[in-house]
């Protein structure tokens, strides 16, 4: 296995999120040594450099999972120029060793396939999985009892709703959801409580309906994995099973990083 230590990036539509891991165990995979978060639309360069000046490495291999080809356009021409030596690798649905069972595996969110990668190794040996996302878009997917993706449902994230609300009404007013830290009130004695209302218990509702489903159909009691800007908060509301593991895409690209070469082309 390649000693080099390995930078994993997530960029999703709102934030770049980095992480640095080792490679000595299996165990080191699943806990990254250090993280760094830029803003997805504008990231801070500047913040980077010194960053990976702490890790204390020369050589760094980087892993990349992007929904958002502007901002990995940034990086990977940052790293031209920055780090001309350091391989970066632009994770794709034939590099993870991840049964896919959908007809296009190449047309699934990459971050929605690291996630279930991280899932099936977090998860109880033979344990189907409900993995939520919550993030610019809600993901609720299902990983079955074989470790395989199976698909899932997309929906609008909390945030995006609330613009949605304020752009396609008159009165409607702008409000941020993105720094809520605990449930709102359910009842709403005026507009914009009354948006966060609908707006957070809206999404509450609608993940764990879908979770329910997913474990319907798949017969069995499932454990949940949440990550995401608010799946801390929707891990409580949703009972014993669920988890929140805000690293998890990071984990997922670590452990697609750290698969045999053979394996990550292994359907």
């Amino acid at each position: 296995m390649n000693a080099i230590p390995l930078i994993a990036v997530d960029i999703g539509n709102a934030r770049m999120k980095l992480a640095a891991f080792q490679r000595e165990s299996t165990e080191a995979v699943l806990r990254p040594a250090s993280q760094l978060t830029l803003e997805g639309s504008r990231p801070v360069w500047d913040r980077l450099r010194p960053w990976l000046e702490e890790l204390g490495h020369g050589q760094l291999h980087w892993f990349i999972g992007s929904v958002n080809r502007p901002a990995a356009t940034w990086l990977l021409d940052w790293l031209r120029a920055n780090r001309p030596a350091d391989p970066a690798v632009m994770l794709a649905a034939g590099d993870l060793p991840l049964e896919v069972r959908l007809q296009r595996p190449d047309m699934v969110g990459i971050d929605r396939l690291l996630d279930a990668l991280a899932a099936r190794r977090l998860r109880e040996t033979d344990r189907p999985a409900v993995v939520v996302d919550v993030g610019s878009a809600i993901t609720v997917d299902l990983v079955d009892g074989d470790g395989a993706f199976c698909g899932g449902s997309i929906l609008p994230g909390i945030e995006m709703s609330a613009r949605a609300l304020h752009e396609f009404t008159d009165l409607l007013p702008r409000i941020a959801m993105s720094d809520l830290k605990t449930p709102p009130p359910a009842l709403g004695n005026a507009t914009e409580p009354a948006m966060r209302s609908g707006l957070f218990w809206g999404a509450v509702g609608a993940v764990q309906q879908l979770t329910e489903k997913l474990a319907e159909e798949c017969g069995s009691d499932v454990e949940i994995f949440l990550t995401g800007g608010a799946g801390e908060i929707l891990a409580q509301l949703l009972g014993p099973n669920a988890r929140h593991v805000p690293q998890l895409t990071l984990i997922g690209i670590a452990l697609a990083a750290n698969a045999e070469p053979t394996a990550r082309n292994a359907p």
